[in-house]
């Protein structure tokens, strides 16, 4: 709906009027239009004026680290990139300040977000580096989640019903294909070894 993607991209409230200035929609003339807007999950209504609601209210790189440091198993990254419009930039700030930890699989949708205190000295034997990177993980979200759910672990992550969510909006729930890395064939078994960001800070320990 044009009156909730204006909300969305400015993130600023807007009565009717400056709807129907902005956008050319009579939103008080056209009741049908006005509840749509209204009810609408993804936006607010104050009364008076409309904007846009994310699914997190944080608003600058400060709140986000505030939020993500509350969920210490991790935060998907595609819940936190309607929270502002430099959300994005923030999150990867706060990971080169070694504030957060980013880790990626193979959907760019299911990228997670982990809190990371410095403050605290971790020292990890090389061997248990070694038996980490070792590991081979499986290729599918689902199977991951499953797997850490059999060991008590919950997962930050539902693919399941994003993957649903997604199909019901007539999105591929696929990952996008993304461009051959020379160094890593499609033969290659994933490990934990491709997540060497985990240790790049323990290097020295």
């Amino acid at each position: 709906m044009v009156g909730s993607l204006k909300c969305y991209t400015t993130r600023q409230a807007f009565t009717p009027e400056q709807i129907n200035e902005a956008c050319y929609v009579d939103v008080n003339g056209n009741r049908d239009v006005f509840e749509g807007l209204r009810k609408n999950p993804k936006v607010y209504y104050d009364g008076k004026r409309f904007s846009y609601k994310a699914k997190h209210d944080v608003k600058n790189k400060n709140e986000l680290l505030v939020l993500i440091r509350k969920f210490i198993e991790g935060i998907a990254v595609i819940d936190l990139k309607d929270a502002y419009p430099n959300v994005m930039e923030d999150l990867q700030a706060l990971k080169a300040a070694g504030q957060i930890w980013l880790l990626s699989n193979f959907d760019s949708q299911e990228d997670i977000a982990f809190p990371n205190d410095p403050r605290v000295p971790i020292k990890v034997d090389d061997d248990l580096k070694e038996l980490f990177r070792s590991i081979e993980l499986p290729r599918d979200m689902l199977d991951i989640e499953k797997d850490l759910q059999k060991n008590g672990m919950k997962p930050a992550t539902n693919t399941a019903k994003r993957r649903a969510a997604a199909q019901v909006q007539g999105i591929s729930a696929k990952p996008k294909p993304k461009q051959k890395n020379k160094e890593f064939s499609k033969k290659a078994k994933l490990t934990n070894a491709h997540l060497p960001e985990l240790f790049q800070n323990l290097k020295n320990s």
